[in-house]
């Protein structure tokens, strides 16, 4: 079936005012302005109330964390307080709670305009073995797009690490499982809707063993490897103090300075380190909304990004968040990145888009999504301006950003319809925000 999404009030692509033309899971049409597709069409949706741009692509998320949103055991805290305070909460963590967390985290993300979501799960543990297959089936059952990861935590309280001492794996265990997620789910094929990436969680909670290790697992079976780096300066310090050299070092001793590679955070790299990151095409997930509410620091996205470093967008995890909005974290990205570099000229709204879809798929090494163009796959998020908040704008593409939005109005994944009339289709959002308050109440 050909569909023609017509003539929209705006869209994020060139020479396509008169819409798309959607063909199974792909784009195989832009209609010019005032003009008609070449192809016969099946369907036709009128989208004259509609600004449609490029599903949005999440590349930081911990799924588990929706739980603990506005914890007062973490408020105002920088993030190794705010760790320790997490920690033991954390560790009650169970199955249905793990499930009910990715479920909420996938819907929020998919109403928010994001196909592809990505979860840095580090939540593997005896009782929760199979965190990877739940989050699978989870994205599966909602129809979005997924980069999965099989995370872990290896050292814990008795190594002198945060962690509780239950919650983190041996080496052995850990790489055991992660081929198995591998072989069972990750999908190398243009178009893919699941893949799967290997994520050690930081310097100071995984052996460098695994670190190594999951570098030689992620050659074989041709996945991403992830992984937090040079978040705070206690980081560094503590890189400094256990390993005699800082956090760059230590992913360079770990075999991980290569193009697999995306960083969370990256914000305390020096000028150097930028340009050593950008010459082995190491990407970097800029958490704006999180930096800022931990105080962590401004990622240095335009230096990382002229050394020819990937740069994509991610929300963090809703505890340092508190929400899970990629559309709110596009706009986010914009004010941040003009205060950290003293500009309103250098960073755009155009240049905020850019980070969460075509920035953010390169960091997951996806060439089929992120841009609305023939051949690539039909992930689009569609929003109405109908809102207050837009009334009198003179631009609707930056009226997404500069105005505010944070729900669309239609989402489509793989040329499919997964959010219609701002409702996610088959999805009882009443019945899964009682379920997951319930389950949240119990890490009061």
């Amino acid at each position: 079936m050909n569909t023609w999404i017509k003539n929209p009030l705006a869209i994020l692509a060139e020479n396509a005012g008169g819409g798309i033309v959607v063909s199974g899971s792909r784009i195989v049409e832009l209609v010019a302005a005032g003009a008609t597709p070449r192809a016969e069409v099946d369907e036709t949706v009128d989208a004259s109330r509609h600004v449609i741009i490029p599903g949005l692509i999440n590349t930081h998320h911990h799924f588990f964390q929706t739980l603990c949103r506005a914890h007062p055991a973490a408020r105002d805290k920088e993030l190794f307080p705010w760790l320790q305070a997490l920690y033991p909460i954390w560790s009650r963590l169970d199955r249905d709670m793990f499930r009910v967390g990715a479920r909420l985290a996938y819907a929020e993300l998919l109403l928010s305009g994001c196909t592809t979501a990505m979860d840095h799960n580090y939540m593997s543990y005896d009782g929760l073995e199979d965190a990877t297959d739940i989050e699978v089936q989870e994205a599966q059952a909602l129809g979005i797009r997924a980069t999965v990861t099989r995370g872990s935590l290896s050292l814990s309280k008795k190594d002198g690490a945060i962690p509780d001492d239950h919650i983190v794996q041996d080496d052995d265990t850990i790489l055991a499982d992660s081929e198995r997620v591998l072989k069972r789910y990750h999908d190398t094929s243009d178009g893919a809707m699941i893949q799967i990436a290997l994520a050690p969680c930081a310097p100071f909670n995984v052996s460098r063993h695994v670190m190594r290790e999951s570098a030689v697992l992620a050659e074989t079976y041709d996945c991403r490897l992830h992984t937090h780096l040079a978040e705070t300066v206690d980081e560094e310090a503590f890189c400094i103090e256990t390993f005699g050299y800082r956090p760059i070092d230590w992913l360079e001793d770990c075999n991980w300075l290569q193009p697999r590679v995306w960083l969370a955070h990256g914000i305390h790299f020096t000028c150097e380190d930028c340009e050593k990151l950008g010459r082995h095409g190491v990407g970097v997930c800029h958490c704006p909304t999180s930096n800022a509410v931990l105080a962590s620091g401004f990622c240095k996205t335009l230096d990382l990004e002229a050394a020819g470093s990937p740069v994509g967008l991610g929300v963090d995890g809703s505890a340092s968040n508190d929400s899970s909005n990629l559309m709110e974290e596009v706009r986010h990205a914009l004010m941040v990145n003009r205060l950290g570099y003293k500009s309103a000229e250098r960073i755009t709204h155009r240049d905020a888009l850019r980070w969460a879809t075509t920035g953010s798929a390169r960091c997951l090494g996806r060439s089929d999504i992120g841009e609305i163009a023939v051949g690539k796959q039909a992930d689009l998020a569609m929003f109405t301006l109908d809102e207050m908040r837009f009334s009198g704008n003179h631009d609707p593409i930056a009226a997404l950003v500069h105005c505010g939005a944070n729900r669309a109005d239609r989402v489509m994944v793989a040329g499919e319809w997964r959010v219609m009339d701002g409702h996610i289709i088959g999805l009882d959002i009443a019945g899964l925000i009682a379920e997951h308050s319930a389950a949240a109440r119990r890490f009061s």
